[in-house]
């Protein structure tokens, strides 16, 4: 009897150790090239700073699962946002992430808080490995906790809004000069006013308006990437909201920490021209 039971242990302790193993192989993020996986932009989901790309946040491959978390600020001449995210990522096919960005108009004692939720799924294609794009669908609900300055501005919701996305994603090995080049094409409709944060739709138009943003990066080794993005948006409100431009650096030691720096070039924002300055984020995987 004795004997028997201890035959039945072994096999206990065996099928758990396996089903640990397992676990652990399903849950370790290390199944992407290096810096394949993007960035986190300013709205928490996958991409560059301030573009959602195809590509899902996090180094899973199709078997395993993974999490990270990223903190941002940009602070330009009138106005300073600050972000905090989290995201998900299970099987390289879906992500969810949640992100809380806080804007503060300098001097005025005027803080504005927005909530966003984000899904993403992968359509089709690798970014590395096929001829064609990777491409996702996603989405981006927005919620304001106090929407008084949307209202005052003239936005018809000052509440919440969804932005909806296509977006395609590629990276060309040794494209130009050896170097490694990587470009996006996203497709946005949306009716947010300055992300959201000026709530949604507004005297000039309260329809969803598509939207067209690009990234365009120079791999310069498996580390660093330099490039530029560019993010159209639309004037709902008569403010002359200006479409963005940014210069970015990433600095990416290892899959499990980035750095980026940029040069944010942002324009008038709620009536004030000239808002340009710096935006750095950190993002790291937590597994």
């Amino acid at each position: 009897m004795r004997i028997l039971q201890k035959r039945t242990l072994q096999r206990a302790l065996g099928t758990a150790v396996l089903a640990v193993s397992m676990m652990g192989q399903a849950w370790a993020a290390d199944g992407k090239l290096i810096a394949t996986a993007g960035l986190t932009q300013v709205e928490g989901s996958g991409g560059g700073g301030i573009v959602p790309w195809a590509t899902i946040s996090g180094y899973d491959s199709r078997d395993q699962i993974s999490a990270g978390a990223t903190v941002t600020r940009v602070d330009v001449s009138d106005f300073r946002l600050s972000m905090l995210g989290a995201s998900l990522s299970l099987y390289d096919k879906v992500e969810l992430s949640i992100a809380q960005q806080r804007f503060e108009i300098k001097g005025a004692g005027v803080d504005i808080k927005q909530n966003i939720v984000g899904l993403k799924y992968r359509l089709y294609g690798d970014v590395v490995y096929d001829t064609w794009p990777q491409v996702s669908v996603g989405l981006q609900h927005k919620k304001l906790e106090d929407g008084d300055v949307a209202g005052a501005v003239g936005a018809k919701n000052n509440s919440s809004g969804t932005d909806f996305y296509v977006a395609a994603t590629k990276v060309h090995l040794g494209a130009i000069a050896g170097y490694n080049a990587v470009w996006n094409l996203t497709a946005r409709a949306t009716k947010a006013n300055e992300m959201g944060i000026l709530g949604f739709g507004g005297v000039e138009n309260n329809d969803y308006q598509v939207m067209l943003e690009a990234s365009a990066g120079i791999l310069f080794s498996r580390h660093l990437a330099v490039g530029l993005e560019y993010r159209q948006k639309p004037d709902n409100l008569g403010l002359g909201e200006d479409d963005w431009m940014d210069y970015f650096i990433s600095y990416i030691p290892s899959k499990d920490f980035n750095l980026t720096l940029a040069w944010a070039k942002l324009g008038t924002i709620a009536g004030a021209p000239g808002q340009d300055g710096l935006y750095l984020s950190l993002n790291g995987q937590l597994w």
